[in-house]
């Protein structure tokens, strides 16, 4: 008998009515009527789940049936109607399922099929799919046609149905189970102190729990997808061989390391989450699907690639100067000229970064003269080559500077490609948001005082307008559109770059741009923030007060290191002072997207010596003169400088117009009173 949900049409009377109410059923009205809302319509409308956007395998009637027969993987499958309440209501447990389990994908999968979708009614029909939702197990290397096995357990909460997941995986026998599904049942004392004499050159964790737990084959799963390590899990049914080990509660993990060292690890709390991420986070642990080629040859590859240690707790300022010299000097070189709309969005964002920037002196200095001369140019049109030669400091004005090369730290990829430019801007907006938090004041006489959207929305903006990205700028906006306006105060703004930046995470992992050696996961994790993560009906959730304390240590200026970062003196040399940091004084302080980050790096474009080609006729004359006038117009002068000047030009011209027209006066009655009358 199918799992009861809402009646489906056909169905007798009186069949729905006698069925158990599942827990989803009894969610406030309101809630559902919300769902149902941003759902969209049923029948021909929007459909509760996206492919691309969701977690969930998205099937239809033409894919249904080969993705389920003689698949290498299990599949779970939803049979809903997109009109039905108990669906709507239920969806974003089934998402969030989806995105749970994501790492257990190449042994059992979670799809959804909708039933009120016209092309599917037949297939739904030949499926026996009498009542929404319905929920069918099918096994792997299943070569005949079937309608799969009712899921059977009445209570359809998050943990209760992924724990029925792991035990339909554990029913294949040994013929048909999945390929990449590893072994699920425990191992005996025995086979642990073999694995402890005999070890195997990776990572070897064993977790102790009781035979009731699901945590340990949890675990296996989550690492399934991971190479260099194995995850086993064993009972607690020896109380004297767990005192041998040290083990004194459970559940708790035993590893075993490559060089054969051993040992309890000691996890801030006994849940699966905080195991997963940890044992993920080990050195040379990566993902399988990504992994990276075991020799290349110099003809591939013949960059060397340095990498540097660093503490992923910490904030690094080559990451923030990197990222500065890269869209300062290669992103907006794509823009010949600046004016109109463009220029507005560079001066506001140019604006925010110089007032809240949190880095070293000479960079805050080259900021904030950047920030003055665009605020004080009388000019509507600025030629890029103005922006990059004050960049450079053309005028060789002491104590500024600005790297003019790139040094990830704490955004270095395992491959040059990988990370890099996409990651120190997260970064950036990060600390953005943060210090416009923390130090409100910093935005005073700018026209951004008193608006908790400022920052957003200037970033917004610029992704818009700059970032080489199109995808991911309008991805961002789209986001943007649908709840920017509901941030009302500084702490909402910077936990809504926090949420977003997580979304953007879930929606690339697994994608060809996630680096395997930094798997795109929820952050912080566990490890980074013990009191961020909570386990409510055993799904990990978020206590975002604590988020929002950790965001803000985060991304302060107690927590930027300038380890590595380049000397100040141009040299590029890294700065040899670990754990040098930054002012404290200094207002402010501080990870895919389609964010992708650019390759190779282009040369840096040099400003022109003569006129430019293609610059012909008037409008090309004026271009020309403003851009050979621009560097000079208020380079390394104050907006107070400035007035001076101009204040200085309007008296001269003044006086001198006056001298003029004295003069002019005086020679006429010169001459009229020595002309000498006619004769």
């Amino acid at each position: 008998m199918a799992a009861a949900g809402a009646r489906s049409p056909g169905a007798p009377k009186g069949t729905a009515a006698r069925a158990r109410r599942p827990p989803w059923a009894r969610l406030p009205p309101l809630l559902v009527l919300l769902a149902a809302a941003a759902a969209g319509p049923g029948p021909g409308g929007a459909a509760l789940y996206r492919a691309g956007e969701d977690a969930v395998w998205v099937l239809d009637s033409g894919s249904v049936r080969a993705a389920t027969a003689n698949s290498s993987a299990a599949w779970l499958v939803q049979f809903y109607s997109s009109w039905c309440g108990h669906c709507i209501g239920y969806a974003p447990t089934w998402r969030a399922l989806a995105g749970d389990v994501r790492d257990w994908a190449a042994a059992i999968r979670v799809a959804a099929l909708d039933c009120a979708e016209k092309s599917n009614h037949e297939v739904c029909q030949a499926y026996n799919i009498h009542f929404y939702p319905s929920f069918r197990y099918f096994r792997a290397f299943t070569k005949d046609f079937t309608t799969g096995e009712n899921f059977k357990g009445s209570d359809r909460e998050l943990q209760m149905v992924r724990q029925a997941m792991i035990d339909f995986l554990q029913n294949h026998t040994d013929a048909n189970r999945p390929p990449a599904c590893p072994a699920l049942d425990p191992i005996r004392p025995s086979d642990v102190l073999s694995l402890i004499d005999n070890h195997e050159g990776y990572y070897v964790a064993i977790l102790f729990e009781s035979n009731s737990s699901y945590v340990g084959r949890e675990v296996i799963l989550d690492l399934s997808p991971y190479e260099n390590i194995a995850v086993k899990r064993a009972l607690d049914s020896d109380p004297a061989f767990l005192e041998k080990l040290g083990i004194s509660s459970i559940p708790s993990c035993y590893l075993i390391y490559p060089n054969g060292s051993h040992g309890l690890i000691n996890i801030a709390k006994p849940l699966r989450s905080f195991f997963s991420s940890y044992l993920k986070s080990l050195p040379d642990v990566r993902k399988k699907s990504l992994a990276l080629p075991e020799k290349p040859s110099k003809e591939e590859n013949s960059e060397v690639v340095v990498w540097r240690e660093f503490d992923r707790s910490k904030l690094y300022t080559a990451d923030l100067e990197s990222g500065l010299h890269y869209l300062l000097r290669v992103e907006l070189a794509a823009h010949r000229t600046l004016a109109g709309a463009e220029l507005k969005t560079l001066k506001d964002f140019v604006t925010i970064v110089a007032k809240l920037f949190p880095g070293r002196p000479p960079v805050r200095k080259l900021l904030e003269m950047l920030q003055e001369w665009l605020a004080s140019l009388p000019l509507d049109r600025v030629p890029y080559n103005a922006v990059l030669d004050l960049v450079n400091n053309k005028m060789r004005i002491s104590g500024v500077f600005l790297t003019n090369q790139i040094k990830w730290v704490g955004c270095q990829g395992s491959r040059p490609e990988l990370r890099g430019y996409t990651c120190s801007l997260w970064k950036l907006f990060h600390t953005l948001t943060v210090q416009a938090g923390t130090h409100p004041d910093a935005l005073d006489d700018t026209g951004f005082e008193d608006d908790p959207q400022a920052v957003l929305q200037t970033i917004r903006r610029y992704l818009l307008t700059f970032f080489g990205c199109k995808e991911c700028g309008e991805h961002f906006e789209e986001m943007a559109k649908e709840s920017m306006d509901s941030v009302k105060t500084p702490d909402q703004a910077i936990l809504w770059l926090w949420k977003k930046h997580n979304l953007v995470n879930s929606r690339l992992a697994g994608h060809l741009s996630e680096d395997p050696r930094f798997p795109k996961v929820a952050w912080p994790t566990p490890d980074l923030c013990p009191t961020c993560h909570e386990e409510l009906r055993g799904l990990d959730s978020w206590d975002e007060d604590q988020v929002l304390l950790f965001l803000k240590r985060h991304y302060g200026s107690d927590n930027l290191v300038h380890t590595y970062a380049a000397a100040l003196g141009g040299t590029g040399e890294a700065e040899e002072r670990e754990g040098g940091r930054a002012n404290p004084e200094r207002p402010g302080g501080h990870g895919a997207q389609s964010l992708r980050q650019p390759g190779a790096l282009p040369p840096t474009p040099r400003p022109s010596e003569g006129s430019r080609p293609g610059l012909a006729g008037p409008e090309g004359r004026r271009e020309a003169e403003a851009e050979a006038a621009a560097p000079f117009l208020g380079m390394g002068f104050s907006s107070l400088d400035m007035s001076l000047c101009v204040l200085l030009y309007v008296a001269s011209a003044t006086f001198l117009m006056v001298m003029f027209f004295f003069f002019r006066v005086r020679s006429r009655r010169w001459k009229v009173r020595h002309r000498h009358p006619s004769v």
